[in-house]
């Protein structure tokens, strides 16, 4: 007789995958001032991303390694009336934060709105159930919340993601809700007035310059923090190893964790191509086209742990890694072909140990 395995949430959110540190957060937060509506004071929300040791042991796992201060910029925005903006790069876990962020101060994260250049109006404000409204006429039965307005109502965050990629005349939308912090409906003559805990965390990326500029009369309604790539290699490697140890739990990979050392065989090339210098500072290089960031990184482990556990022993090794390494930095088939082929020859070719990766990188691409 067969049986239908049981189906397994692919990506959670937050606050079920860390509810037991969320738990443990609150019970140790009990003295400290919180704003109102917040389920973790501002301490608390820190430290459940940083992560760190609670007075009776028990141990949180960091979700950002990075500077703090930028961390208790982002919380301390929060508790104000500006909104928040995280910008950076692609890859440099602006959506992740963000995220976290709101399960931690509002105790859910699903309040989300995905921008788009197809974004319209309706999904910032609210739209309307048309059979109801011509059943019944415009009412408060038939209208259809946004996550904005659920926000506003409810006292919650919002996450509000890619700002730059929704259209400016929508993105203005906004100006009202968050300098009034009311959301007028004119077909009911009534308005939504936010309650205390309401504030919304957008992210955007800063390689989208020129696709929607904000307006400066938006721009001035958030504080803006800016998350840079990781200082050090030894940071980056730290990163990636974790990252990709959740996720391959998560995808139940049936494969080893990657060996520092291929993390840090990747890392040292994402890093030295973006910055187009060696480590060692003596030989520049020509940067390729695409980011070559953190989260890429993690992406193309990922990749190649994939293939180490369904076409391999198990053990991420070199060929495993080329082909994902290889699609990340040759986005543009003829110059990015060029600089990487030019970065094997005379870097890769000539470090110790490496001889294993360069004759894989080279199948890969020719």
């Amino acid at each position: 007789m067969s049986t239908t395995p049981a189906t397994t949430v692919l990506r959670p959110h937050a606050e079920d995958v860390y509810a037991e540190e969320l738990a443990a957060l609150r019970a140790a937060d009990h003295d400290r001032p919180k704003p109102p509506n917040w389920h973790l004071s501002p301490w608390a929300t820190v430290t459940y991303l940083l992560g760190g040791k609670l007075d009776n042991g028990f141990e949180i796992e960091p979700k950002y390694i990075g500077q703090r201060r930028l961390m208790e910029i982002a919380v301390a925005t929060l508790a104000t009336d500006r909104a928040l903006l995280l910008l950076g790069v692609p890859g440099t876990a602006k959506s992740w934060v963000s995220e976290h962020l709101t399960a931690a101060i509002s105790g859910r994260s699903d309040l989300l709105v995905q921008g788009t250049a197809g974004t319209s109006e309706d999904a910032i404000r609210y739209s309307w159930n048309y059979a109801r409204l011509i059943a019944e006429g415009p009412s408060l039965g038939a209208l259809v919340p946004s996550p904005l307005f659920k926000g506003m109502k409810e006292g919650r965050l919002v996450r509000l993601e890619e700002l730059t990629r929704i259209p400016s005349d929508v993105q203005d939308t906004l100006i009202t809700m968050l300098s009034e912090k009311v959301l007028p409906i004119p077909e009911l003559s009534t308005e939504v007035q936010a309650t205390s805990g309401f504030n919304v965390i957008a992210t955007a990326n800063d390689r989208d310059k020129g696709v929607n500029e904000l307006s400066s009369a938006l721009r001035r309604r958030f504080n803006t923090v800016v998350l840079p790539l990781p200082n050090s290699a030894e940071e980056e490697v730290r990163i990636v190893q974790t990252r990709v140890e959740k996720q391959g739990k998560a995808l139940q990979l049936p494969a080893e964790a990657p060996a520092l050392e291929q993390i840090g065989r990747l890392v040292t090339i994402f890093r030295e191509l973006r910055s187009g210098v060696t480590e060692n500072g003596k030989t520049k290089l020509k940067s390729p086209s695409g980011t070559l960031s953190t989260g890429e990184a993690i992406s193309v482990m990922n990749s190649g742990l994939a293939l180490a556990a369904y076409f391999g022993d198990g053990s991420l090794r070199a060929h495993d890694l080329a082909a994902g390494l290889t699609g990340a930095v040759v986005k543009d088939p003829v110059q990015d072909r060029t600089i990487w082929l030019e970065y094997l020859e005379t870097v890769v070719k000539e470090r110790d140990g490496w001889k294993d990766l360069y004759r894989a990188c080279r199948e890969v691409v020719e």
